[in-house]
C-alpha cells in the first residue's frame, strides 16, 4: 500500500522559515518525480516545486529564490525548505509522487499539511 505522509507544517510569521517533509512507502521512490503542490481556500491546487528522479528541479515563479526542493532516496523522503515566507504562501501543502511508463501513469498524493503565514 502506497503512503505519502507530510509533516512540518504550522504557523509562522512573515519572513520566517519552515521545512516540510514527505516520507513515502510502498513505491520505488527513486524512480518517481516528486512534487509539492498547494491549495489555498477558494483557489485551485497549484504546483509549487518538483524534482525528478535525476535531480532536476522546477519551481513556480512565485517561490523561486525562496523555496528549495530536495530528496533523499535513501530515506524515501522529499523536502521543501521554505524561507522568506509571505502571507500569500498560506495554504494546504500536498506531496505528490508520479511515475509515467509506456503503459500507465502512477500518481499518488499525501493527505496535506497546513502552512499558515501570519503575524
Amino acid at each position: 500500500q502506497v503512503q505519502l505522509v507530510e509533516s512540518g507544517g504550522g504557523l509562522v510569521q512573515p519572513g520566517g522559515s519552515l521545512r516540510l517533509s514527505c516520507a513515502d512507502s510502498g513505491i520505488i521512490f527513486s524512480g518517481y518525480t516528486m512534487g509539492w503542490y498547494r491549495q489555498a481556500p477558494g483557489k485551485q491546487r497549484e504546483l509549487v516545486a518538483a524534482i525528478t528522479s535525476g535531480g532536476s528541479t522546477n519551481y513556480a515563479d512565485s517561490v523561486k529564490g525562496r523555496f528549495t526542493i530536495s530528496r533523499d532516496n535513501a530515506k524515501n523522503t522529499v523536502y521543501l525548505q521554505m524561507s522568506s515566507l509571505k502571507p500569500e504562501d498560506t495554504a494546504v501543502y500536498y506531496c505528490n509522487a508520479v511515475l509515467r511508463t509506456a503503459i500507465m501513469t502512477y500518481n499518488y498524493w499525501g493527505q496535506g499539511t497546513q502552512v499558515t503565514v501570519s503575524s
